[in-house]
C-alpha cells in the first residue's frame, strides 16, 4: 500500500552485500516447527483441512521467495533489505491456469492489477502473485517472461497477470527495487502443495499487523452442502491496523498488550491483500461474494480499512475445470444461491484464522534505520485469552 507509511529519507552509509532467502523448503514455501494460532490455544470456528492451508485445496499450489539482508541505516539501492514475493497458482504450475474467479475490496488504497480483464471475463489466467508495493511491475513482467519461457504452447501469447502488493518501505528499502525476475521465477518454480510458510516469509517478509509484526499467513475451511464436500482456502499479506483495536477470538488482545509498540506506523495505513481458494463450483458473480466475505474477517480481528489501507482480494473456483477450453459451447456446473452461506462462513472463519496465523509465526523484526517490530509474545497472548475465559488449551 502506497500512501502515508513514506516516512524516511534515504540515508548515505554504505551497506554490505545483499542476500538471498529462499523460503522454498517442505511443501508450499517451507513448513516451520514454529506454532501456529491453535497451538497456542486461539480458539477458531470451522473444521480446518489437513494442511488448514490454501492448499488444502487440490492443486492449488504455493511458492515463496524471501529477500533478507542488511542492517544499520537506509542506503537506497543498498538495503536493508527486508522483502520478498509469494506465488500462488489456482492449478498445477505445469497446467494452464485458467479459473472461474472475481475480485473486490474493501478500501482501495493500493493495487491489484489484472482486475479489468478478470472482472470482464470471468476468468484468471495464471498464478497471482503478491510483493512490496515498488515491485509490481518486475514483477507483473517477470510473470509474462516465466510463462512464455516454462509453459510454451500452453501459454497465450498475451498475458494481464495478477499481482498485487502491500507496503513494507517501514522495513524494507523499497526504492532500492531488491526484487528481481529471477526471484519471481525462484517463486514460480519452487510452488507446491502441501503445508504453507507462514510469517516473515515471501512478499510478507517486511509486513506489519495492528503493530506487530505481521506477513504471511494462511487457513482453510472444510464444508459439506448436500452429499458432497469443499473446501474454501485463504491465504493472506497482512500489513494492516492500529494496535487497539486488535483483536482476537473475540478478545481485546490490543488494549490488553499495549506496548512493544514499533517505532514506525501507528495509523491505519497498511493494507491486506487476501487470495480465496475454493473447490466449490461456482461461478464468477458468486465468488465476487466471497471475496467480499474477507472484509467480514478482518472486522473480527479489528480492521476497519482505513482511508490510507489497500484491501483488495480475488477469490477462484478449481472447479468447471473445461469451461475456458474450446470454441464451443461449454457446460459447467454450479450451486445454488441458496446454498452458498456454509461458503461465506468459512471464507469469513478462514480470513480470521489466516491473519492471526501470520502474527503468531512471525519474529521480531529489526529493519531499515534499526527500526525495530516486535512479534506477539505467544505467553502474553495465552495469558489474555486465559483471562476471559478464551483459551481453548
Amino acid at each position: 500500500m502506497p500512501g502515508t507509511k513514506k516516512r524516511k529519507p534515504f540515508a548515505a552509509a554504505a551497506l554490505g552485500a545483499v542476500v538471498l532467502c529462499a523460503a522454498l523448503a517442505g511443501g508450499a514455501g517451507g513448513q516451520s516447527p514454529k506454532p501456529r494460532a491453535r497451538d497456542l490455544g486461539v480458539p477458531f470456528d470451522g473444521a480446518p483441512g489437513a494442511w488448514n492451508a490454501i492448499t488444502d485445496v487440490a492443486g492449488v499450489e504455493v511458492g515463496m521467495t524471501t529477500l533478507v539482508s542488511g542492517t544499520g541505516r537506509l542506503v537506497a539501492g543498498r538495503g536493508p533489505v527486508r522483502t520478498g514475493v509469494t506465488a500462488v497458482f489456482p492449478r498445477p504450475k505445469a497446467e494452464r491456469n485458467q479459473v472461474f474467479a472475481a475480485w473486490s475490496k474493501l478500501n482501495g488504497n493500493g493495487e491489484m492489477t489484472g482486475t479489468a480483464w478478470l472482472e470482464e471475463s470471468g476468468f484468471l489466467e495464471g498464478p497471482v502473485l503478491v510483493t512490496n508495493t515498488h515491485s509490481v511491475g518486475v514483477v507483473r513482467d517477470a510473470v509474462i517472461a516465466w510463462q512464455l519461457a516454462r509453459l510454451g504452447d500452453k501459454h497465450p501469447t498475451w498475458s494481464l497477470p495478477v499481482v498485487a502488493e502491500t507496503w513494507d518501505g517501514d522495513l524494507n528499502d523499497i526504492n532500492g527495487f531488491h526484487v528481481k525476475p529471477e526471484h519471481v521465477f525462484r517463486a514460480l518454480d519452487g510452488a507446491k502443495s502441501g503445508p504453507v510458510a507462514e510469517g516473515n516469509v515471501g512478499g510478507g517478509t517486511g509486513m506489519i499487523v495492528h503493530g506487530f509484526k505481521g506477513g504471511t499467513g494462511t487457513s482453510s475451511r472444510r464444508v459439506t452442502l448436500g452429499s458432497a464436500a469443499y473446501t474454501v482456502g485463504v491465504l493472506v499479506q497482512a500489513n494492516y491496523g492500529v494496535r487497539d483495536q486488535l483483536t482476537i477470538a473475540g478478545v481485546p488482545v490490543g488494549r490488553e498488550i499495549p506496548d512493544l509498540l514499533p517505532e514506525v506506523g501507528g495509523d491505519d495505513a497498511g493494507s491486506i491483500i487476501a487470495v480465496v481458494a475454493t473447490d466449490a463450483p461456482l461461478l464468477p458473480h458468486q465468488l465476487r461474494r466471497m471475496a467480499e466475505r474477507v472484509t467480514l474477517g478482518i472486522g473480527r480481528t479489528g480492521g476497519l480499512g482505513g482511508n490510507g489501507s489497500g484491501d483488495i482480494f480475488v477469490a477462484f473456483s478449481t472447479a468447471n475445470a473445461a469451461a475456458a477450453e474450446g470454441a464451443g459451447l461449454v457446460e459447467v456446473e454450479m450451486l445454488p444461491n441458496e446454498w452458498i452461506n456454509p461458503l461465506f462462513a468459512a471464507t469469513v472463519q478462514a480470513t480470521e484464522e489466516a491473519v492471526v496465523n501470520a502474527m503468531v509465526a512471525a519474529e521480531t523484526m529489526e529493519g531499515v534505520d534499526g527500526h525495530v517490530v516486535h512479534a506477539i509474545p505467544h505467553d502474553r497472548l495465552r495469558a489474555v485469552l486465559r483471562k476471559y475465559g478464551r483459551l481453548a488449551n
